[in-house]
């Protein structure tokens, strides 16, 4: 179960969508109490990023430990340590790297072992043989023993009629609370709930956003941090950063770049700012006005003089508003060593250049289709 438990990566610039758990992580003779996150992408994060198939080495090997030894160190990195007492666990390897397997389809919208189950339970259902019925039962058995109990969503009846429905008259199921087989009586009741609950499942409004369907997103780009001295014919997405040369008109004035002007218009003084528009790169402008009184009310009316010369920028020069355009729906990062308010920064910023190059890549996509 994934919940609200939701963290990320980063991969060529691609934010690997991902979760975590609690674990156990046995270093020497110690067990250290740690999270262990899982990526959409199949990595798993147990003290080192590892596959699938190398997890499920460092489970067998003890290393990510589901046996927990009477008196042995345990220890929370910073705030306890403690040793065991009369330890119970339910994990094991196997059921361990089963919910792992699970996560990971859970991250990337397929089918898990309990979709599978009610998958092959429907085709059960719609042709009762034998042999649908053991395919179910396989299904059911394929899902891991901590989930079973949930697989129906119903908290009342947990998962009781699916137990009985695949294992059928006359069988005690697994994990069954007596020793007695499954009476007809109980079969019927199974069939029917499973009727009932699938005539609700037919009657319920499907849901489809306001919106529209969710569609993929493009893979993120990185905007790396630059400082480009001029223009070249084909210069991608650094023709995107604020520092490239792209000539700007501002209320009559002709600013070098988005930075220039930026620059320019922070500081108070008016001979400051035009010894800040004519310095000779985005670097050196930066400079002069890092040393300059800056303008009162300045830091909460940043963002909205740069998106004003964001849009005067991709305005003026239509053929870098096309390789704006070119970026689709993809999450724009952008780098900046000097501030963590314009840049992303390892996640580590607010990424505010980023976000404003795709506001004003929606107006000009919002512009070419007609929509005012």
């Amino acid at each position: 179960m994934i919940g609200n438990r939701i963290t990320h990566r980063k991969a060529d610039g691609v934010r690997i969508p991902g979760t975590w758990r609690h674990a156990f992580i046995r270093n020497g003779g110690t067990f250290f109490l740690t999270d262990l996150v899982i990526y959409a992408d199949g990595l798993i994060d147990c003290w080192e990023l590892v596959t699938v198939d190398e997890f499920e080495q460092k489970l067998h090997s003890g290393w990510v430990a589901t046996d927990l030894p009477e008196g042995a160190e345990a220890s929370a990195h910073g705030l306890a340590m403690w040793k065991f007492s009369e330890p119970r666990t339910w994990l094991t390897p196997e059921l361990l790297l089963a919910e792992v397997r699970d996560t990971i389809d859970q991250l990337n919208g397929r089918p898990d072992s309990t979709a599978r189950c009610l998958a092959a339970v429907d085709v059960f259902l719609a042709d009762r043989t034998e042999e649908n019925r053991a395919a179910a039962h396989a299904a059911y058995l394929a899902i891991p023993k901590t989930q079973r109990r949930y697989a129906l969503g119903d908290m009342d009846r947990k998962d009781w009629p699916l137990k009985v429905l695949v294992a059928g008259p006359g069988v005690v199921p697994e994990g069954w609370w007596s020793d007695e087989p499954v009476s007809e009586k109980d079969y019927a009741d199974a069939v029917a709930y499973f009727e009932e609950r699938g005539r609700l499942i037919s009657e319920r409004p499907s849901r489809v956003s306001a919106d529209g369907p969710a569609t993929p997103h493009a893979p993120a780009i990185q905007l790396y941090h630059s400082y480009p001295r001029q223009r070249v014919d084909d210069p991608g997405v650094v023709a995107l950063r604020s520092d490239y040369p792209a000539p700007i008109d501002i209320d009559g004035i002709t600013y070098s770049s988005v930075s220039h002007a930026y620059w320019a218009l922070s500081v108070a003084d008016s001979t400051v700012q035009a010894a800040v528009a004519a310095a000779d790169t985005s670097y050196s402008a930066r400079k002069l006005a890092a040393a300059a009184t800056r303008r009162e009310g300045w830091e909460h009316a940043r963002t909205a003089v740069m998106t004003t010369l964001l849009r005067a920028k991709y305005m003026q020069h239509p053929d870098l508003a096309e390789i704006l355009l070119e970026t689709g729906d993809a999450t724009l990062i952008y780098d900046d060593a000097d501030s963590g308010f314009w840049g992303d920064n390892a996640g580590r910023g607010r990424n505010w250049s980023g976000r404003l190059l795709e506001l004003v890549r929606s107006e000009l996509h919002s512009r070419r289709a007609g929509i005012s």
